[in-house]
């Protein structure tokens, strides 16, 4: 019969059989158990937009940023500012107003359909400049909301974003089409953000096609992102820009991962690369996201200053 002693000492030269035939099995199973409840790491978006901020709309968490304190030139977003100091004005949008040749465009020379001698509702040229970004629209009602003309509006679109925070911002012209029209990434968050409390802004942006009737002939115009008409994305708001010098610029507010957020998208110099850089926003919010917990909070690359 065994003693008790030699009951251990057999026990013991088992155990060290076993590490020896299985070495990385105990090493293997610490491993598990440190990572099993380790929380995994978020895709990285890669963004071809040379400034860009991702933000919770409700929270103001910022989710994604992207040079996102760079002052650059924000091309036709000026219009969601000119839509909100008219609502601020309180103008009859039904009066009539006449298209001028004070309202063409001299500087870069786009075209319009809007000859000089048209006549619209202020409430018409307003759904055409946010939806179509329609310059002439945008310049007669500058032009018209004051007794000062321009000038006063351009003041009013000046104080407006000082009132809303947005430090960076400079505005010129109501079009957006001076250079000199100016703010970041930060600032138009804020700009989205406000503009979104207005609800025929956000309707009018959101529409995918309207006509008019101009001298008795119906003139159809579509909306200049083709994600509003996208069943796959709920889009609240929305605003395109362009021209040489911003690039090509997107500004929205849309539900998606099941929350509110507000993508803003500067200079990007690829035609496409704003819708591209738009839905890589949305499946990387939507690749993160957790069931109750909505997306983790993903890290602000830095701050460089955009390029031009």
């Amino acid at each position: 019969m065994l003693s008790v002693r030699q009951i251990l000492s057999c026990l013991g030269l088992s155990l060290s059989l076993a590490c020896i035939a299985y070495p990385g099995q105990a090493q293997a199973h610490r491993h598990a158990l440190k990572y099993a409840h380790a929380p995994a790491q978020p895709q990285r978006l890669a963004l071809r937009s040379a400034s860009a901020i991702v933000q919770d709309a409700e929270t103001g968490e910022v989710l994604y940023g992207k040079n996102a304190s760079a002052v650059t030139p924000i091309a036709s977003i000026t219009k969601l500012m000119t839509a909100m100091v008219v609502l601020d004005a309180g103008v009859d949008l039904n009066q009539a107003v006449t298209i001028s040749t004070a309202d063409m465009d001299y500087l870069r020379g786009t075209r319009s359909r809007l000859k000089p001698g048209a006549s619209l509702s202020r409430d018409e040229l307003l759904r055409l400049a946010l939806m179509s970004s329609e310059n002439r629209a945008a310049a007669a009602l500058a032009r018209t909301t004051f007794p000062g003309g321009m000038d006063e509006f351009r003041r009013a679109m000046n104080h407006k974003a000082q009132m809303l925070g947005m430090s960076g911002t400079h505005f010129d012209d109501a079009t957006g089409l001076s250079s000199a029209n100016v703010a970041s990434a930060e600032d138009l968050v804020k700009m989205v953000r406000a503009a979104h409390r207005y609800e025929l802004i956000r309707e009018y942006t959101t529409t995918a096609g309207h006509e008019v009737q101009v001298a008795g002939r119906p003139l159809a115009y579509r909306n200049t992102d083709r994600l509003v008409s996208n069943e796959r994305w709920h889009i609240g708001l929305s605003k395109t820009g362009f021209t040489n010098d911003a690039g090509h610029c997107l500004v929205l507010q849309a539900k998606l991962a099941e929350r509110q957020v507000i993508i803003v998208l500067l200079d990007s110099w690829g035609k496409l690369s704003r819708i591209g850089d738009a839905n890589r926003v949305k499946a990387w919010l939507e690749a993160n996201a957790r069931p109750n917990t909505g997306v983790r909070r993903a890290a602000q690359e830095g701050n460089r200053q955009a390029p031009g």
